[in-house]
């Protein structure tokens, strides 16, 4: 199976404050932690709603400000003109992501990550799926996780993610 690996980093992060993706965590910034990850189990990798140098990226699609499923939507219509048959998505905010993230979430049909919805692997094949949510005016990630069937598996230890400055500390 050839899998596409996208990092979702076209958000505002608030809550963070500054860019999150050039945030270090144990001397690393996120977004290259996430690409290291990705990078292991992925024949290639996009960066979604963002221009980051070394990264090919990608417009959120259909347009900015669409939240995680603008990205993830990019992400599979990207995988599908490329003739990958997966996307295993993540935020450019989980510092822990496994090196076999891919493995632990293969099986039928698509797979989230339990309690991260945006952590997933998904078929290629659900970008048009995508697209009729996101014009019917869908725009929560758990909403799209429930109509395409996504699978929750558990990941132990759970994956972190970084919201806030404070959030950068040791585990």
């Amino acid at each position: 199976m050839r899998i596409l690996g996208a990092i979702l980093a076209g958000g505002q992060a608030r809550r963070f404050g500054s860019d999150k993706a050039q945030a270090l965590f144990e001397g690393e910034r996120l977004i290259d932690r996430v690409a290291a990850s990705l990078a292991a189990q992925c024949e290639a990798i996009v960066v979604c709603g963002r221009e980051e140098a070394g990264f090919t990226c990608i417009p959120d699609r259909p347009g900015p400000d669409m939240g995680p499923l603008g990205g993830l939507n990019a992400a599979l219509h990207h995988a599908q003109d490329h003739g990958f048959d997966a996307v295993l998505a993540a935020p450019c905010d989980v510092p822990n992501l496994p090196h076999d993230l891919a493995g632990q979430l293969s099986g039928e049909g698509a797979a989230i990550v339990t309690g991260q919805q945006v952590v997933g692997l998904w078929p290629a094949k659900l970008g048009t799926a995508l697209d009729s949510f996101l014009q019917a005016g869908g725009r929560r990630i758990y909403e799209f996780v429930d109509e395409a069937g996504a699978r929750e598996v558990p990941l132990d230890p759970p994956l972190r993610n970084v919201n806030r400055p404070e959030d950068l500390g040791e585990a």
